[in-house]
């Protein structure tokens, strides 16, 4: 299939009082339980779904390419019509942006995991068992402030055990490696250079995590950092210049918030539960005519191993679908940027789900929403980029391409 470049794109989209509204379930894909037989989301009861889905375009995506894992900024971009491969960003500036930090030029930003290590030095829990918000402040000015090698160092926190690190100094690059195994019964990592003008960073970096050992020491069990994801802020056209959108994101985690920033959405102000994401879309419904919905809650069920929350979580998506459609969007897609199969308390490769509902559809006419009836379907393999243009075109935000 040729490839259709935002440059293609920009040319022949149109604004039009039109809306679209993609509901974003984390992580929404999974795997068969080993006793039921069945996924997270064709376990849950979910009617509202099936009968979207039953009247509109159902199909899998590859947020990335047949068997690569993506991580969460990939697959968002992705479902923002991106070219994940082509347009990259790192974790850390995600987060950094994501919380408001005034990252500036030559800043550095990594992603922070405060973690648990045992008395072998091996980590044992890569979340430090999901601490409070208040006491993740406390270790955050704990390390916060310091100055290394000329190179200042600013530690904030995100939520939980996750926080952010940002290098302020002449002369550093992000070609390092990360510190974070990504596993447990490993120890952290030595950030090390992937190219000799990341030098000075592997070095400050280094310096920064023995510190942290030192004195984390007496605080387990968020004993230790881990980075990931060293990164500055990258250029990207907007989604108002190449689809000639409006857009808002509602989400409330940082690193969602960075990054439907760094691609030109306004980001509303919002609450944590499904429901206070609804009441945010309905309250700004007049202002926009694209709305990014996120729910989290089905990634972290899966990273947990938890299949019954993952399922819950779906089942309250589904009880806000008709507050939704109240507002009579003209398109409303449901996916997610990647699956993470609680089966696998992770991440994976799998194709993910998505639905699509717009007066224009040719149905699908699947009678469940969920892995399954969706691979049965003409769009089983669908690059997730491309569902944008699905979107675009049910939204009739897309002129004739060519004479």
């Amino acid at each position: 299939m040729p490839e259709i470049t935002l440059d293609i794109i920009q040319e022949i989209a149109q604004t039009t009082p039109s809306k679209i509204i993609l509901l974003v379930m984390d992580g929404v894909g999974g795997l068969p339980h080993v006793r039921a037989g069945k996924t997270e989301l064709e376990t849950a009861v979910t009617p509202n779904l099936d009968q979207l889905a039953g009247k509109g375009i159902c199909g899998l995506t590859e947020p990335v390419a047949p068997g690569i894992t993506p991580g969460s900024a990939p697959g968002h971009l992705a479902l923002f019509g991106y070219d994940p491969v082509k347009y990259t960003i790192g974790r850390g500036i995600l987060e950094a942006v994501g919380i408001d930090f005034d990252v500036r030029r030559g800043d550095v930003a990594a992603r922070g995991n405060f973690c648990t290590v045992d008395e072998a030095g091996l980590v044992t829990d890569r979340r430090a068992g999901r601490i409070s918000d208040e006491k993740c402040i406390e270790l955050c000015k704990l390390l916060d402030g310091q100055v290394i090698d000329g190179v200042k160092v600013f530690v904030r926190p995100v939520r939980e055990h996750r926080l952010v690190v940002v290098f302020r100094g002449e002369g550093l690059v992000p070609f390092v490696t990360d510190s974070d195994p990504q596993r447990t019964g490993m120890a952290p990592l030595t950030v090390k250079i992937l190219s000799p003008p990341g030098e000075k960073l592997a070095k400050v970096a280094n310096e920064f995590l023995a510190r942290a050992k030192r004195m984390l020491t007496k605080h387990h069990p968020a004993n230790m950092v881990l980075m990931r994801g060293f990164s500055q802020h990258p250029d990207l056209p907007t989604m108002s210049d190449v689809f000639k959108l409006k857009p808002a994101a509602i989400a409330s985690y940082p690193m969602y918030r960075g990054l439907a920033k760094l691609v030109g959405m306004d980001v509303l102000k919002t609450g944590k539960t499904i429901d206070e994401k609804i009441q945010t879309l309905t309250q700004n419904y007049t202002n926009y005519d694209f709305f990014f919905v996120h729910v989290k809650g089905t990634d972290t069920g899966g990273e947990d191993g938890n299949f019954e929350a993952k399922v819950k979580v779906i089942e309250n998506v589904d009880k806000a679908i008709p507050q939704i459609t109240a507002l009579n969007p003209d398109v409303i897609v449901v996916a997610g940027d990647h699956s993470t199969p609680a089966m696998l308390k992770g991440h994976s490769w799998h194709p993910v789900p998505f639905l699509l509902y717009s007066k224009w559809c040719r149905p699908s006419k699947v009678s469940k929403f969920g892995e399954s009836s969706c691979a049965a379907t003409s769009f089983n393999s669908l690059p997730a980029s491309q569902l944008m243009l699905l979107a675009m075109a049910n939204a009739l935000k897309l002129n004739k391409y060519g004479a």
